[in-house]
């Protein structure tokens, strides 16, 4: 299993955990409590967890080309729920390198 992680500083982690999660249950199977989220996409599984200093995205896949796809939707649909934030591109972290928090 391939993993991945990234971070975002902000104060409306919670609000895009939500959006990213009402999103995503149109079309794959989605389980979001307040705080955590879990989308099952074909090709991989992104697990989001929020509070009030940021969202933590992480990223997981059977092989490094679904961990990519994984991540690519993660991050361009957060771009777009995001778009009042300072645009710059996520830090994906792999499972043996930490995260910034």
């Amino acid at each position: 299993m391939h993993q991945a992680s990234a971070y975002l500083e902000t104060v409306n982690g919670p609000k895009y955990l939500a959006q990213l999660c009402k999103h995503f249950a149109h079309k794959i199977e989605v389980f979001h409590s307040e705080g955590h989220g879990v989308c099952r996409f074909p090709f991989g599984t992104g697990i989001l967890d929020a509070d009030e200093s940021g969202l933590r995205m992480v990223a997981e896949a059977a092989g490094a080309d679904e961990l990519k796809r994984t991540q690519e939707v993660i991050e361009s649909h957060l771009m777009r729920f995001a778009f009042r934030e300072p645009q710059q591109a996520l830090q994906w972290h792999g499972a043996d390198q930490a995260a910034p928090a």
